[in-house]
């Protein structure tokens, strides 16, 4: 299962299985998951990782 790291609305980062659509609601660019930092539902929006 594919990892996609994510951004929540209250800045936390962590990564969530794949970033499907089935398993979170469609909502524009974001989609809703639970944050595990702050255990509530959360617009995420994939983080874009910068290679060093």
């Amino acid at each position: 299962m594919e990892r996609t790291v994510v951004r929540c609305a209250d800045g936390h980062v962590f990564t969530a299985a794949s970033f499907p659509m089935q398993q979170a609601e469609r909502l524009g660019p974001g989609r809703l998951v639970r944050c595990p930092r702050c255990a509530r539902l959360r617009s995420v929006v994939p983080v874009t990782l910068q290679k060093r």
